[in-house]
Formats: C-alpha cells, sequence, structure tokens
C-alpha cells in the first residue's frame, strides 16, 4: 500500500501534514505500513501535471484522490485508513 504525496517544500500545510502523519503513526503503528511516495511537485513537474489537483499537500491512492488543500488529521486518517483497505 502505498499512498502518492504531492507538496512544495515551501508549503506551510505540507509541512502540518507532515507533522500530522508522524503524529498518527506515533499513535497507531498499523499506520507505519504505509508507503508514502513523496512528490515534490517543483521539481517533478511532469509527473505532478498529469494528476488532477490544484493544492498540496494532496494524497492519492493509485489514481484515487483522498485528500486535498489543508489537512487535518480526520482527512489524513481517513486517507491512510483508505491505503490500510486496499
Amino acid at each position: 500500500m502505498e499512498l502518492t504525496y504531492f507538496y512544495l517544500r515551501t508549503c506551510p500545510h505540507c509541512h502540518r501534514a507532515d507533522r500530522l502523519i508522524q503524529e498518527l503513526v506515533s499513535e497507531d503503528p498499523k499506520y507505519a505500513a504505509i508507503k508514502f511516495h513523496r512528490v515534490e511537485e517543483s521539481e517533478e513537474a511532469a509527473l505532478a501535471d498529469s494528476y488532477d489537483y490544484w493544492y498540496v499537500p494532496c494524497l492519492y491512492l493509485g489514481r484515487e484522490k483522498l485528500m486535498e488543500g489543508v489537512p487535518s488529521k480526520e482527512k489524513i486518517r481517513a486517507a491512510m485508513d483508505r491505503a490500510l483497505e486496499s
């Protein structure tokens, strides 16, 4: 199970998403099994352009968008739970 994680290095919302992901992993070890394919959108523009999203952070499971924009713990948990179900 792998989530594709589009982010920008300078994005404060992406930094928050990183913290929330780590918090969820530390709270529940099952989330540690999820792999994140991190894509810095300014460095991998061609790949980023091949996905349909406007805002970072953005999480995909395959081509299914699970979360986009301002992160919350609930949104990230839902995306991670969906990855575990796959």
